[in-house]
């Protein structure tokens, strides 16, 4: 009786060692966390982000400009035709020249903006 109980005894202790070495898991598998980054990569996105809010800053207010710049140039050019149809064939006025000078020069600020930062 005493050797049937040792071999149960070991019989139970040899197949329940590998049930309890599996229960002793420090509980639930971890996920991967992917939520973790350095904070290099954090001020480089929060560099990349200022940037790009700044670049369509700059874009709003080009745009802007040009609205303005162009609504000039659509009012000035109105003047000029106006006082070219007053003047006389045989003498135009400095006033004409000069908004004729005035015109080309908003003509090419616009043209500058337009093309954008290079």
């Amino acid at each position: 009786m005493r050797f049937t109980f040792f071999v149960w005894t070991l019989f139970f202790c040899l197949f329940s060692l590998p049930s309890f070495a599996q229960k002793v898991n420090s509980g639930p598998p971890q996920p991967p966390r992917t939520d973790i980054t350095s904070p290099a990569a954090d001020e480089d996105e929060a560099r990349a982000r200022i940037a790009s809010e700044m670049a369509k800053k700059a874009a709003k207010e080009r745009v802007a400009a040009l609205k303005n710049d162009t609504d000039k140039l659509l009012r000035l050019s109105v003047e000029l035709k106006q006082s070219v149809d007053k003047s006389d064939e045989n003498v135009l006025s400095v006033d004409v020249i000069k908004k004729a000078e005035e015109i080309e020069k908003l003509a090419r600020s616009v043209k500058e903006k337009m093309k954008g930062p290079n």
